[in-house]
């Protein structure tokens, strides 16, 4: 689905954004819902990755595209 395709564009940005390493996470979307599995790092200059992760799940939910945000991750400091 295209709309899909670009929603996992934005949320890739939105990790981007917030400074955390997402090279040991899954993020796909399927029919507007969004999956991020794996393992998320913080990087050097960014905040709490646990509270990031948080408001990235917030911002999303806002979307008109984004039916739903399902996180199932390890969260490593």
């Amino acid at each position: 689905d295209p709309k899909d395709v670009e929603t996992t564009k934005i949320v890739r940005r939105e990790f981007n954004r917030r400074h955390l390493d997402t090279t040991m996470t899954d993020i796909r979307v399927s029919h507007g819902v969004v999956y991020i599995r794996g393992t998320i790092k913080g990087m050097r200059g960014g905040g709490d990755p646990k509270h990031e992760l948080e408001i990235i799940q917030r911002s999303l939910r806002t979307r008109p595209d984004v039916r739903d945000v399902v996180i199932d991750c390890i969260i490593r400091g």
